[in-house]
């Protein structure tokens, strides 16, 4: 038997063996085939820019391929890294790139920065569905006094997906930075071909070894593919493991495999095929870091963290769903206390995706909420205000009023905080609710590209929303263009039950009103799930679908955090406007619920920043610019505040509001004045702190 399986026996029985920890010297057991290794010299390519340097990052058009058809690896991953770079951070003149941030900042020059690279796949133990680890080590590491930064991604992205957050900041540093897509990633099946992706992103119909392809026979596939014709299987929703539960176990092999490269490369041979550890724990200074779901991954690999990997932990907008303690409540400055936090993703995701398209509509934001018109056809808002006042879910006797009930449903039942308001209304636009809608309820509940849960499928669309193929070009591309959850790269979410014939979501009529209402009946259908009882009438389910929900609700408590950091020095940072992961049912009660299970012994801090959300990108955008200041900009500090703290012993600033100031036009270059640091003694007024088993949050 492998050591890591026979160790995770012994492990079960509460007795550690010495001889069960990683010795980082021998390939680990879950790497899967062969490691891949390329060398970039910092002047035609690197590690961080792919050779487009902080210019090419930050200009268009996008690189190209020589041959659309058929790009090769280096031109794949080169795009690959300037999709990933630009979706996490806004490079539109004035927003802070190249001033705050950026590859030349700190750094020099273009930001080049010369190193190897390593990739291979790996698994987990219970799964054989390939997860992309990868490592780059500049050449600007030191041996003798190592450091490691972790990179999962964020979102559903690939493993390049948090090349510009967690990447950036420890190739600057020095550091050896490990990455991993967490069983995500691009994996996109084609099941009319019988295509998909190389590690390296490359196509192949053949049984070679992919990042993913659906759980079908080839007859399955065949009769599939006949009845619901050019349709994709995507990784992260089809791939019947629900990965975020394994998320902490990849950050943690990652380090593992971090551990195994660099001892290959800087460890002192034997002579008897055997290299001798020179970097270990014990010497090498490892932060677990990234944002959004790579933060929520290095916070769940701290809570799993049984062999002393990680040192330090600085994360940004972490997708975390703590376990529900309601014995305290959460007060922000006067407003009413907030007893239902801790919901889970996908409890607030699906209640989003119902009650949004509608509250767009309400008098507080229609003519407020920067972009609503441009990404949010009025009429659709107004169809689905319309469902919903039909089936009973809002109440009025108006449109205002209806949307007005919307909107208070999500404020009030469903602690949306206010300032999410405005933002809230773009996401939707950019269906963001309705992919994760889609995407967790598959994965939680392990159901299979066959199972069309909801009557949802993915597939190419047409501009009158009909299915059709996916371009070549389009589908040579994916492995750089997409994000990992459809709509994204010409790969849409369709509605196979909707009116008339299966047709994109976005452009659908729902069978119960036969107007074009965003397909909202699946939509409540992915909310009846979560709620275990029809989203309509409150009748319980039954059948496969009281099945798939009680499945659903099991992939959910597979995912929640215990709020356990072992005492390990951490360092959370969220934007007070996040309209995707509502700051009450992550950070907040996260930090609470440490509060609760550490008490004296905890050492994280929160840092809450006014006029900051959760997609910088859009900050490129006027009406959004202007109000909104880059949270990339305080996850760098969250980093340097750790990295001070662990080698110098710099003391953490206390949890505390950070009163940023927007800039008011997107002509107005962002300066020091509007991005105040994170203050090492706070005013008094600023201060977060838990007592009375309450959460109190300054206004």
């Amino acid at each position: 038997m492998k050591r890591m399986m026979l160790c995770a026996l012994i492990g079960a029985t509460g007795v550690t063996l010495t001889a069960c920890k990683a010795p980082f010297n021998d390939t680990p057991d879950f790497v899967q085939g062969d490691i891949q290794q390329t060398s970039y010299d910092g002047i035609t390519d690197d590690l961080l820019t792919a050779g487009l340097g902080a210019t090419g990052l930050g200009s268009t058009p996008a690189p190209a391929f020589a041959d659309p058809l058929n790009p090769t690896a280096a031109e794949l991953r080169r795009l690959a890294i300037y999709n990933n770079y630009r979706a996490l951070v806004d490079t539109s003149p004035g927003g802070g790139y190249g001033t705050f941030f950026g590859p030349q900042v700190g750094n020099g020059g273009e930001g080049l920065i010369p190193g190897d690279e390593y990739i291979a796949f790996m698994t987990v133990p219970g799964s054989d569905v390939p997860v992309t680890v990868m490592a780059q080590v500049p050449d600007s590491f030191d041996p003798d006094r190592p450091c490691m930064v972790t990179a999962p991604s964020s979102g559903s992205r690939g493993i390049y997906g948090a090349i510009g957050t967690a990447g950036e900041w420890g190739l600057k540093k020095g550091c050896a930075v490990v990455y991993t897509d967490k069983g995500t990633g691009t994996g996109a099946h084609n099941l009319a071909t019988n295509t998909a992706q190389r590690i390296d992103g490359t196509l192949s119909s053949t049984e070679e070894a992919v990042q993913f392809r659906a759980d079908l026979t080839d007859e399955e596939r065949a009769a599939f593919d006949s009845n619901w014709p050019d349709r994709f299987a995507w990784k992260h929703a089809h791939s019947k493991a629900n990965p975020e539960a394994d998320w902490g176990r990849h950050v943690l092999q990652s380090i593992e495999f971090g551990f195994y490269v660099l001892n290959e490369k800087f460890g002192r041979e034997l002579g008897n095929g055997k290299t001798l550890l020179t970097i270990k724990p014990k010497n090498t200074l490892v932060i677990a870091s990234s944002v959004s779901n790579g933060g929520g991954s290095s916070v769940r690999a701290a809570e799993q963290d049984e062999q002393g990997l990680i040192d330090g932990i600085a994360v940004s907008e972490p997708n975390v769903n703590p376990e529900v303690d309601r014995s305290f409540t959460i007060r922000q400055g006067e407003a009413p206390v907030i007893t239902e936090h801790s919901r889970s993703l996908l409890d607030y995701t699906t209640a989003l995706a119902v009650f949004q398209g509608c509250a767009n509509q309400a008098p507080a934001i229609r003519e407020v909420a920067p972009l609503n018109a441009a990404f949010n056809p009025t009429a659709i808002g107004e169809n689905i205000c319309n469902s919903l006042a039909n089936k009973g879910l809002v109440t009025g006797a108006t449109l205002d009023d209806w949307a007005a009930d919307a909107l208070r449903i999500l404020n009030e039942e469903f602690g949306v905080q206010p300032e999410q308001n405005l933002l809230a209304p773009v996401h939707f636009g950019l269906a963001v609710a309705q992919s994760i809608s889609m995407t967790y309820a598959n994965a939680y509940g392990r159901a299979g590209v066959e199972d069309r849960v909801c009557g949802l499928s993915l597939a190419a669309t047409d501009t009158a929303g009909a299915v059709t193929q996916l371009a070549p070009a389009a589908e040579a591309a994916l492995f750089s263009a997409s994000n990992g959850i459809p709509p994204s790269a010409g790969v849409n979410i369709v509605y196979d039950n909707a009116a008339g014939q299966p047709t994109n979501l976005a452009a659908s009529a729902s069978p119960s009103s036969s107007q074009l209402d965003y397909g909202l009946d699946a939509l409540l259908c992915l909310r009846s799930l979560v709620q275990g009882t029809d989203a309509v009438t409150g009748a319980d389910l039954e059948g496969p679908q009281a099945e798939l929900a009680s499945a659903i609700a099991g992939g959910i408590a597979d995912v929640r955090a215990t709020g356990d950091l072992q005492g390990k020095p951490a360092v959370f940072v969220t934007g007070r406007a996040d309209a995707i992961l509502p700051i009450n049912h992550t950070s907040r009660p996260y930090f609470g619920l440490n509060q609760r299970v550490e008490g004296k012994k905890s050492n994280l801090r929160y840092y809450e920043i006014l006029n900051a959300h959760h997609l910088d990108v859009l900050n490129g955008f006027p009406g959004i610019a202007d109000r909104y200041v880059p949270l990339h900009h305080y996850y760098f500090q969250a980093l340097d505040l750790v990295w001070e703290h662990l080698t110098e012993k710099q003391p953490l600033p206390p949890s505390q509001v950070v009163r940023t100031v927007p800039r008011g036009a997107i002509t107005n270059p962002l300066t020091e004045a509007n991005l105040p640091a994170i203050n090492l003694s706070p005013e008094e007024g600023d201060r977060i702190v838990f007592a009375d088993n309450q959460l109190q949050i300054p206004e």
